[in-house]
Order: C-alpha cells, then structure tokens, then sequence
C-alpha cells in the first residue's frame, strides 16, 4: 500500500484538499480530527496534569490550552511530548486498517508533516500551497484570528517554499475546486500505477 502525506501552511487549503482524497475513495487519516478526538479521550489527564486549568466538562479546552503554549517553545515542547505518540498510534491503527482492507493507498492528512518529521511515515508526499497574499486573506478571515496569531502559527511552520521544494507533487488551491480537484485525480492515478 502506498502512503501519501498531505501537508500544507494554514490556510492553503489542506482540509478541502484531504476531503477531495476521500471523495476520490481514498482512505484518509486526519491527524487533527485524531487530536480533537484526544482531546476529549487519552489526551485530557496528562495534559490537565501538565497545564492544570486547560479542562472543561471533562475535555482540553483548545483556547485556553493555546493561551498556555502560543509563543512558549518549551510548553510546546511538554504539550507535543504528550500528543504526539498518542497521534502516533492512531495514525498506526489506520494504517493496519487500510492495509488489510486492501486499500492501494492511504494518505495521512498531517499539518506539520515536515516539522515532526512524519514524512519519514510515506512513501511520497503532496503539498497544498497559494499565493502568500490568498493565504493571509483565508487565515485573517476566520473568527478571532489576528495578525498576532497568524505570525506566530506561520513561525513554527516550515515555510510553504521549503515545503514546495520537498514534495513530490504540488496541490495550487487558489485556481478553484475544479482544477485543484483535478491534481488529485492524478495524483491517485500516479500512485495507483507506482503500486498497482
């Protein structure tokens, strides 16, 4: 079975671009649902333990959460040391479970693909990209993000050039659903025909 890594910065697109994955039949392991998932299963005692006051109702609350970590590397650090293998065993579950379904491929939709060193998990990787000025546009938009948060999201990420000069295939969102939907058709095809 052959792994495809989805990445892209926020704002790119990535989400809209993993769906059409799965409108394509491909079986798509979305590393932030399997967070959101942990954050309100395995991950709430030993992140509450190491950030006392980040739980409401029995679950991590995202924002205040944020507000411990958002600009201090070493929380980040503590918050990632917890999550990350937990995401880690989800992502391995999946990939049993398309594999014996007899899936010819699966992509693992992971925002901070490079910054984790998760490509190390795929045979190939596609990134999801837009012009800087589109990307700031879609980010800006959504509700309460500042210019702020935007810089400080962008600084722990790859840039979108690096990432671009990485990738096996590269997903341009800012021509429409049509043709971006287009790229994954051939994308699916190529790595059909690489493991047939």
């Amino acid at each position: 079975m052959q792994v495809i890594g989805l990445t892209g910065s926020i704002g790119m697109g990535k989400s809209t671009t993993a769906a059409m994955f799965r409108d394509a039949g491909v079986p798509v392991h979305d590393a932030d649902a399997s967070v959101h998932a942990l954050y309100r299963g395995a991950a709430v005692a030993p992140v509450e333990a190491a950030f006392p006051g980040v739980t409401e109702g029995g679950a991590i609350d995202r924002d205040r959460l944020r507000a411990r970590v958002l600009g201090d590397a070493a929380a980040l650090q503590t918050l990632e040391a917890i999550v990350h293998p937990l995401v880690a065993a989800a992502r391995d579950a999946f990939l049993d479970e398309a594999k014996a379904s007899g899936a010819p491929l699966a992509v693992l939709d992971i925002p901070l693909l490079y910054e984790v060193g998760a490509e190390r998990h795929c045979d190939r990787v596609a990134v999801v990209t837009a012009p800087e000025a589109v990307q700031k546009a879609r980010v800006l938009a959504r509700p309460g993000m500042t210019e702020a948060m935007f810089s400080a999201i962008l600084a722990r990420q790859v840039p979108d050039a690096e990432k671009r000069r990485r990738a096996d295939w590269i997903i341009d969102t800012s021509g429409g659903l049509d043709a971006a939907r287009r790229v994954v058709e051939r994308i699916v095809a190529e790595a059909k025909r690489l493991h047939p």
